[in-house]
């Protein structure tokens, strides 16, 4: 019975994590088509927001520590969530010591939902600019808080390693670049 009551409780809580009801606080994913997009170059280990043709955010990030690590492809962001907890180190959200920082921009990479692979903070800001994580980007947490509340759930995720500058990567992926956001 015991056993019964363990799976059961197993599939309860994978069910919840699809339909993304995590811990910490989540966005529901919205379809609303948006004239955003991100792009993580990880040639240069660098970050590009775009919104509405204009290029509102570039920042360096770190990604994995191999090639394999970050996945290349083109993806989307799937849930944010402020404060995830660091489930391996069972360390809760929110805590200085938690080196998912205080943001999560969940992607789908690699058939995931956005529970595996995300662009979020970090408790280590030495690492940024740096090939040092499992999978993920890391952003500072400055940047990464900024970009949290400007970029919506749908939002495309364009992971490359090129030498391409980002204007050039743009007019490759066919979207509108008009300029730069000098506000």
């Amino acid at each position: 019975m015991k056993k019964l009551f363990k799976t059961m409780t197993v599939m309860a809580l994978f069910m919840v994590l699809l339909s993304g009801m995590t811990a910490g606080k989540t966005e529901a994913a919205d379809n609303t088509a948006n004239q955003d997009l991100i792009i993580i170059n990880k040639y240069y280990n660098k970050l590009a927001y775009y919104h509405n043709g204009y290029l509102e955010m570039g920042v360096p990030v770190a990604t994995g520590k191999t090639w394999d690590k970050t996945p290349v492809g083109f993806f989307k962001v799937v849930n944010k969530i402020k404060n995830r907890p660091y489930y391996t180190g069972k360390i809760p959200g929110g805590d200085p010591r938690n080196p998912l920082g205080k943001r999560w921009l969940g992607i789908n990479a690699n058939g995931t939902y956005g529970d595996t692979y995300a662009i979020h903070g970090n408790n280590n800001e030495r690492s940024i600019g740096k090939y040092m994580s499992q999978g993920c980007i890391r952003m500072h947490n400055d940047d990464i808080e900024k970009l949290f509340y400007k970029v919506q759930v749908g939002t495309p995720v364009n992971i490359t390693y090129s030498y391409r500058s980002f204007q050039e990567l743009t007019k490759i992926y066919g979207y509108d670049f008009k300029g730069y956001n000098t506000k």
